[in-house]
This record gives C-alpha cells, structure tokens and sequence, in this order.
C-alpha cells in the first residue's frame, strides 16, 4: 500500500513557476509524478510545464481535484501557503522550503492538529514511494521498490541508505525525510507508526540526529507497539561538540537524552537494532530481513 503517496496521489505544486518550483517540478514529472497544476498568484491562466497555473490552491483544488501538495514558497510566505492548502481541503503538504521561523511553525503545527491532513517538513527532502511517486527534491534513481521503511532527519543519509538496502536485494515501500527544523509537521513517531500499519512494509529503518526527544518518542512506542516489526536505527552526530547546532536548527545538544550516545542506548533498550556506523546500515537490514 505504501504510505502518504503513491500512483493515486493528485499533487499541485504551490511556487510551481519559481526557478526551485520549476526545476524540481520537471525532475518529479520525468519521474512519473502525477502533477496536475501549480499555483502561482497573478499567473493564474498560463500554463507551465505542460500544466496549469492557478491564483490559489482552493482554484486548483476545484479544477483538479488535487489531494496533494508540495511548498517551494520563500520561507517568509511558507506559512501562509501551508495554511492555504489547510483550508483549500489538501490532505497531504509536504513543505521543502528551508528556514520559516519557528514562532511561525508553532502557529501552524497548532493549526494542522485541528484538521485532518499530514504535513511533512518543512526544511526537507519530501516522500517518495518508489516507481509510483516522488514529491520532494531526492535523486529518484537511487530508490528501489521494495518492502523496506525508511525515515530520516538527514537528506543524504536517506539516499544513502536507500542505495545500501538496494545494493543488499531489497527495496523501499515509502522513503519519508521528515526535516531537521525544531518544528516539524510529521516526527518520527508518527512515520515509524504509519509504517507499522502499512502491510505492504516489513521492517523499518530510522534515522535521526542529536538534538531533540523525536527518536526517544519513536522509541518508546516501538516498545509498548503491539505490531512488531524489526526497526534498523542510526543516529548522526556522535562527533557533535556539546551545545553547538551542527547542520540542521534542530540538532542542538540540550540535555543528557539528546547525544548520539544516549539515543542509541536509549533505541536499543527499546528493541531497536543500532548500527555504529552509517556504512553497515544495508548489513544490517539484509539480516532482519532474512529472518522473516
């Protein structure tokens, strides 16, 4: 079944005609996507990439009846197109754009709680359900279909993982980079148990980063969860100094639960198999995988 998209995903493309929008536009149609229309306020009428151009998300949504969406918006207006696609009926944002404040981040995790729809990002590389749909900016080649979860913080380790587990046999059902912005729409919480009820994904592999509680929480349900699945995890950020932001806002240091060390220990007492290095990650899925 796969999770958030797949073949059947309708998506708009919300800063379709900017030079982010329009490059990763054209890669994701190259892909298979099924884009049915952008927005683009004042372009309203054109057509771009083959596809129409809308003033607004609720416009596009009546013409196109799109279920999806991806933000390419300047992070001073991100949050305003996330509330949009709220209001416009969109049932999944996923949101690339790099650097929305977080007071305006806080103001729509509290608004999207109160509707049903997922968001995930910002400040990150999207969903792909490989050979049916890529929302988000990853190198596609390198994703093969299979039966292997993946969720990560970090952009280049999901490619990296990917191409391991593919190197290893075996293949991914959904890849979800989540972001590493302080606030963020879908945790890994939330993606590790979407891939627990999803049957068409065997084992799941999780990565994160210090800074923040995310893993520790994915953690802790893994352990009460009544479906078992095996969980592969890896947590970047061993070398990080203390109290220093290193790549992402989100991976800073504030307490003793947030190192590298203490995730880990904390995963493994939890059931979650941990690899040491990012190198043996397809080693170790191959091994779960075979068990099964």
């Amino acid at each position: 079944m796969s999770i958030i998209v797949n073949s059947n995903s309708k998506i708009i493309v919300q800063g379709f005609t900017g030079s982010e929008g329009s490059f990763h536009s054209t890669q994701m149609i190259e892909y298979g996507t099924n884009i049915v229309g952008g927005v683009t306020p004042g372009k309203g009428g054109i057509t771009h990439l083959d596809r129409p151009v809308f003033n607004t998300v609720n416009d596009a949504v009546q013409k196109t009846k799109a279920n999806t969406s991806i933000i390419f918006v300047p992070a001073a207006f991100a949050a305003d197109a996330i509330f949009e696609a709220v209001d416009s009926g969109i049932k999944i944002i996923i949101c690339i754009t790099e650097g929305i404040p977080v007071l305006d981040m806080i103001k729509v995790k509290n608004y999207i709680k109160n509707n049903e729809c997922i968001l995930v990002g910002p400040n990150c590389p999207g969903v792909i359900t490989p050979e049916e749909a890529k929302v988000g900016i990853m190198p596609g080649f390198v994703f093969k279909k299979g039966r292997v979860g993946l969720v990560s913080k970090s952009g280049t380790l999901t490619y990296e993982a990917a191409d391991q587990i593919s190197k290893e046999g075996y293949g991914i059902s959904t890849a979800i980079g989540i972001g590493g912005d302080p606030v963020i729409g879908t945790t890994v919480k939330d993606a590790v148990k979407m891939f627990f009820d999803d049957d068409e994904t065997d084992s799941v592999v999780l990565i994160g980063e210090i800074g923040g509680q995310l893993e520790n929480d994915a953690a802790n349900w893994i352990s009460k969860s009544k479906i078992k699945k095996p969980v592969i995890g890896f947590i970047a950020g061993e070398t990080a100094p203390k109290g220093r932001t290193m790549g992402h806002a989100g991976a800073i240091v504030g307490g003793k639960d947030d190192t590298a060390q203490a995730k880990k220990n904390i995963l493994r007492k939890c059931g979650v198999i941990v690899a040491d290095s990012p190198a043996d990650i397809g080693k170790f899925v191959k091994k779960e995988m075979l068990k099964l």
